[in-house]
């Protein structure tokens, strides 16, 4: 399991409980690469230059700049940030709760586990997880992630508790200023063919469906490429792209195509 992202305490009242964080996802299995001077094989370091001398500032030397006007910056250190740390860097003080199904899933943004970090926790940990189970209801509070207070929501799930941070209200953009100029009703006689088309094409959700073909071709060409890194390739001349087919069809006529590809599908497989 890997080492928790954070570490703190749960609050509820009078109830406390050690606990630790840890993100739900993570990025790790993806396809990385570095930057190489092509010529040399090396590889490319970036370094912070001072945009006026051109010369490298040194580690010490950097800090933080808030933009005041046009070349004019408040500086801040990392003690001047580390002096307005709030009690939310290491406490989840539940203060709310709201119904489990009233916050819009445009709002939430990454999800964590949460879990009692000792075993005296426990007991605790568990009494506000199935209180909240109980109740149908999540707990609404504020934790500091990355420098940024952020909104959070405690979610009840299975033997855990599901952390995830919000969106702040102005990232958020109003649905109806894009849903406007859609129609209110569709065809009626279009809409059982959609549903039969629904109906032929369900299946029980499993994680191999949001599968990455990118990532999955790009280690077999990496792989090619270790073979063939002493050998000279051959380039194949390429075909021109066909002409783009015309999107334009009659809706009624690709449903029904729809269902008979589809069932004839399943006759074969049966």
């Amino acid at each position: 399991m890997p080492r928790p992202y954070w570490k703190g305490y749960l609050k509820l009242s009078l109830v406390t409980c050690p606990v630790n964080m840890t993100p739900a996802t993570s990025e790790s299995e993806k396809v990385r690469f570095h930057t190489l001077n092509k010529e040399t094989g090396n590889r490319v370091v970036s370094q912070y230059v001072d945009s006026v001398t051109g010369k490298m500032v040194k580690d010490e030397n950097e800090a933080k700049g808030y933009a005041r006007g046009e070349n004019d910056y408040v500086i801040l250190t990392e003690d001047d940030l580390d002096s307005v740390a709030l009690d939310t860097v290491k406490t989840i003080d539940i203060d709310k709760f709201v119904p489990a199904d009233s916050i819009e899933w445009v709002y939430l943004e990454k999800p964590h586990y949460l879990m009692p970090d000792d075993a005296v926790g426990n007991e605790a940990f568990a009494v506000i997880r199935d209180a909240m189970k109980s109740d149908k209801v999540v707990g609404v509070s504020k934790l500091v992630i990355g420098r940024r207070e952020r909104a959070v929501i405690l979610e009840p799930r299975d033997d855990g508790i599901v952390l995830w941070s919000l969106r702040f209200g102005d990232e958020v953009r109003p649905e109806e200023n894009y849903f406007d100029g859609i129609d209110d009703e569709a065809d009626p006689d279009l809409v059982p063919l959609v549903q039969k088309l629904i109906k032929q094409k369900m299946e029980r959700w499993t994680p191999d469906m949001v599968g990455d073909p990118i990532q999955e071709s790009l280690l077999k060409l990496i792989a090619e490429k270790k073979k063939a890194l002493k050998k000279p390739t051959k380039t194949k001349a390429r075909k021109s792209d066909p002409e783009p087919a015309s999107n334009v069809v009659n809706i009624m006529d690709a449903l029904r195509k729809s269902l008979a590809a589809d069932l004839k599908k399943s006759r074969k497989a049966g």
